[in-house]
């Protein structure tokens, strides 16, 4: 009677409709057994595993096969199978997906070491997702699955992020990028974890098949400063330039600040508007002895261009050239520093204001001339 309660498995197969599942095991409980002649039935993106009094004996790639002593070399290690069409095999057949099991999130629950070339040491927060699948079998039963009846992604998740996060800075070490060109080398460090972590991911029969870096931020404090850096790289970089907008911050956040109640925001915005009106002074100051300057046609002396008498000689800086601006000396028919034609001056009778020779009214009094 306990033999016909027992269920006899004419077909082994794993009809795999879920998305986490890397191991299943069939049948499921004891009161099924294979029966000799099965049809095993293996798809695509699968393999079987038999696994007889507690060893692996045979593994088969995906196709159908027939169950039989004759073509299956384990079911020949069996001792007192019966012979008779019907015999039982006790054996149990494992399920191993091969697929990828792809979108695996990791992230840095902690920040990650590293010494940079520009900012020396520094911490790093990371996050993206990976990809791994099952690469041998045999292997990853023996150190993972064992005699489970599932084995879930979620099973295997703090242990493959744990291998991942801690090849991180390994690979961004010896990578050697600066932490201001790590967003254009995601692609180059990503395929470095790949390389360093092979070897734990083959010691538990899995693959690690891709990584993608989405994002590795630097803590708040080296941002702000890359912040500045930029700024001051529009600005030109300099140190005046520097000096001016370190003044002009520390007046706008005094400004901000209101002085009631608050004496040391005060004098630091008094000190920086003292420090601002000077750079204002030294601008203009610096603005005027830049003025362009021409030389007096008398007496050479560098005068203003707008000066129409000159302050040494007293002499008449006459005409101004219309093509250059250069002061021409009175009479002077052509400029003598581009060449141009000029036209000859005449005196408007009403004012006394010059005038070019070709003018008919006064531009000052309107008098016709």
């Amino acid at each position: 009677m306990g033999f016909l309660k027992k269920q006899l498995l004419s077909v082994l197969e794993w009809k795999d409709d879920s998305k986490d599942i890397i191991v299943y095991r069939h049948p499921v409980d004891n009161r099924e057994e294979i029966m000799n002649s099965s049809t095993l039935v293996v798809r695509e993106s699968q393999v079987a595993v038999f696994v007889h009094k507690g060893e692996i004996a045979d593994v088969f790639g995906p196709g159908t096969y027939k169950l039989t002593t004759e073509n299956i070399p384990f079911l020949t290690k069996l001792l007192s199978l019966p012979t008779g069409f019907n015999s039982r095999i006790k054996a149990e057949v494992y399920f191993v997906n091969t697929k990828q099991f792809i979108g695996q999130k990791w992230g840095t629950q902690n920040p990650v070491m590293m010494r940079d070339k520009d900012f020396g040491s520094i911490r790093l927060r990371g996050y993206g997702t990976f990809a791994y699948q099952v690469d041998d079998p045999k292997a990853m039963m023996r150190a993972i699955s064992g005699t489970n009846d599932v084995l879930r992604v979620s099973d295997l998740s703090s242990q493959v992020k744990s291998i991942l996060v801690q090849n991180i800075s390994d690979a961004i070490g010896e990578s050697k990028v600066s932490a201001l060109d790590l967003a254009a080398n995601y692609k180059e460090i990503a395929d470095k974890i790949l390389e360093i972590s092979d070897s734990a991911f083959k010691d538990m029969g899995l693959q690690l098949t891709q990584v993608i870096i989405e994002n590795l931020s630097l803590p708040e404090e080296v941002e702000k400063a890359l912040d500045e850096r930029s700024k001051l790289g529009i600005l030109g970089d300099k140190m005046g330039t520097y000096t001016q907008y370190q003044a002009a911050q520390a007046m706008r956040d005094a400004a901000q600040n209101p002085s009631g109640g608050n004496l040391a925001g005060l004098g630091v915005g008094l000190g920086a508007g003292y420090q601002m009106s000077g750079l204002f002074a030294n601008s203009i100051a610096g603005a005027k002895d830049e003025a362009p300057t021409v030389n007096c046609v008398k007496c050479g002396a560098k005068i203003p261009t707008s000066t129409k008498f000159c302050p040494e000689c007293g002499a008449s800086q006459g005409i101004k050239c219309p093509k250059c601006g250069e002061s021409v000396a009175s009479g002077a028919k052509f400029c003598p520093n581009c060449g141009e034609k000029l036209l000859e001056e005449k005196t408007c009778p009403k004012c006394g204001k010059k005038l070019n020779s070709n003018a008919k009214f006064c531009p000052d009094c309107g008098e016709k001339v």
